[in-house]
Formats: C-alpha cells, structure tokens, sequence
C-alpha cells in the first residue's frame, strides 16, 4: 500500500518518481526532466520526465505497463501530484541513441537531471550547444511560436481540472509561463541562433531594447502568481501586447541546411515519443481518484498528428524493410479526434499488431 507523503519541492518529486518506478522494476540509467529548477513555479509547474535507458527492454509494451503502475502511485502519493506529475514521461530514449546524436539538440538543452550520471548529462548538453544551427531547429522554436502566436493561445484551454486552489493564480501563471515565456524562449533561440536551456535563462539574457522592463516584470510576476494580482483577462491583453513586441525582434525565417543524419533523428524522436504513449494511455483511461485526464485525453490528438507526419516523411525516403516498417506503424497511427473510447480502440489495435509495434520502438536503439 501507498503511504501519502507531501512533497517538499520539485527536486523531492524526482527523488519520489525514481523510487516509485524502482518499485515497479523500471531502473533508467538517467531520469531528466524538460526545463531548469528555476522554471518550475510551485504549485502549479508540472514536472516533464524523459527517461533515458541503457537499452531497449525485452517489451515495450511490458515496460509501458509498470510505467503506468509506477506514474499512478506516484500520484497517489499527495493529492497535488495529479497537477505536479500531470502526465507519465514524455519521451523515452537510449544511451546509444542520445551519444549517436539521435536526439535533439534544442530537447537536451533543456534537461536537467534528476537521478543518474551528472558528468554525461553535462556533456550531452555541452555538446548540443556546439551543434552548428540546421533547419531542424528552426523547425523546433519556430512550431513553438506558431503554437501560441496569431491568436492561437487560449487561455480557457489550459485546464483547471487538477487545479483545487486559487484558480486566478494559476491562470495567470498560465498567462506567464505558457504564453508569454515560451514565445520569448523560442524568440531569443532564433535571435541569438542559441539552444535556450531555459524561459528563466531567456527572459534574463536576451531583452533587446523596450523589452527589458517587459522581462523583468514576467520574472517578478512568475515568482509571485499566487495571491492578490492583475485579473487573469487583464493580464493576458498586457500579455499580447509583450509578445507582440518579442515577435518585432525575431528574425523571419532562413534557409538553413538540413543537420546531418535528418532523417535517423526524426526516426528516435518520433520512436522516443511513441514509446510512452501506452502508459500514457493506460493512466489516462484509469486515473487516480480525484484525478481528471479528459483534457490530457483530448491533448493525445496533436501529439499522434505529428508523429503520423514524421512517420509519412520518413516512409517516402526509406527503403526495404525499413519502409514496410514505417507503413506499418503509420497504419496504426489513424487520424481521428482522441477521446477515451478511440484511445480504448487504439490500444486494442496496437496489442493486436504488437509485434510492429515492438520492432518499430526498438529498430534503431542501439
């Protein structure tokens, strides 16, 4: 039995999540998660795990399972965990494939460790800053602007549901740092042609002219969202006009050559992606007492979409095996909206074809 157990503090929740997959036989060389310490704003930054293995396990699909059970305790553990440890991980990957340069460059700038070796972590990081700038990474900041720009964000669409106590602060933290950040994060990458580690690490380096104060103010304004502040509408209209003065700084984009090895990158990340959604679908589908996923559930649409393209790409310059693999996972991959009875479906389709399932997850990990 689960014993409840407050959480102290974001490092804490690391600690906490790495014993809860021990519990269920899961042991990551590395656990990470996206953003700086300074980043997350308790209580209402959630913590984004990626899971870094020495190899592919024997089962995906097993793996999924307990990291299901173990993602599910975790959030047993305190009732804020079901804002704090929102969704199971991210992203799984291998040792092999973050050393082969398979991942990312802008996604490892961004991790910071929570349990395993310091010493490669730093030297994956250090070595994605030297990573000469390549459309690849265009694509990555410029996809998170055109996420929240032209009208895009929303704020009635960043749910409350996990969210039991001052509302208007939260709102207005999700004004901050899932609007107003991000662009300024994204900008400042494109500006400088530099791999952001962080919002915080951008919005202190990089406020070309008028934006300095308009910086400095989301700072302060971050650190203290909870209590008496702006009405969460009124901030927004002020929000607007900041990213407004942020996109008058970002440059428009350039031809940029593809980095090398495209295509093996798009293939990790796609299979990165893919290879926690069978957890995410199970916790989803059966959540912890009091937790809401429905608006996680409705979330699964875009993160599918864009694999289903990656995957489209990728199956017109492969080749042989390789080719009928992609099709194949492509196939289980159907364009619809996601609700719980579609994710109940696409579970049962991915267990009827788990053998493309399990090739396609681990045919380049090592």
């Amino acid at each position: 039995m689960t014993t409840a157990r407050p959480t102290a503090s974001y490092a804490e929740l690391g600690v906490a999540y790495g014993e809860q997959l021990a519990a269920q036989g899961i042991a990551p060389s590395m656990l990470t998660h996206k953003w700086q310490a300074g980043d997350l704003i308790a209580p209402h930054s959630d913590i984004d795990v990626r899971v870094v293995l020495g190899q592919a396990p024997d089962s995906w699909w097993e793996w999924n399972e307990r990291l299901a059970s173990a993602h599910h305790q975790a959030v047993l553990l305190d009732p804020t965990h079901s804002r704090l440890l929102e969704h199971p991980p991210g992203f799984a990957f291998t040792i092999s494939e973050v050393d082969r340069n398979r991942v990312s460059p802008a996604e490892i700038s961004t991790w910071t460790l929570i349990t395993g070796n310091p010493t490669a972590l730093q030297r994956w990081k250090s070595r994605a800053q030297m990573v000469p700038w390549s459309r690849a990474d265009e694509r990555f900041y410029r996809g998170i602007l055109d996420a929240r720009t032209g009208g895009r964000y929303q704020l009635e669409k960043d749910s409350t549901d996990n969210v039991h106590h001052d509302l208007d602060g939260y709102r207005r933290h999700c004004v901050a740092w899932h609007y107003v950040a991000p662009c300024w994060f994204a900008s400042a990458a494109l500006a400088t042609r530099t791999r952001c580690p962080g919002k915080t690490a951008a919005l202190t380096q990089w406020h070309p002219g008028e934006l300095e104060s308009r910086a400095e103010d989301l700072l302060r304004l971050a650190s203290t969202v909870s209590g008496p502040g702006p009405t969460p509408a009124r901030l927004l209209r002020t929000a607007h006009i900041t990213v407004d003065g942020v996109l008058r700084h970002t440059p428009p984009p350039r031809p940029l050559p593809e980095a090398p090895k495209t295509d093996a990158a798009a293939w990790t990340m796609t299979a990165g992606m893919l290879r926690v959604r069978v957890a995410r679908w199970i916790y989803y589908l059966n959540p912890p007492p009091g937790t809401a996923t429905g608006y996680l559930i409705a979330r699964e649409e875009k993160e599918l979409r864009s694999a289903r393209n990656t995957l489209n790409r990728l199956a017109d310059r492969a080749t042989g095996d390789e080719a009928l693999l992609v099709k194949a996972m492509t196939a289980l991959l159907p364009p619809a909206p996601t609700t719980a009875n579609t994710l109940r479906d696409l579970l049962a389709l991915w267990g009827r074809h788990r053998s493309v399932v399990e090739d396609f997850l681990s045919a380049r990990s090592t």
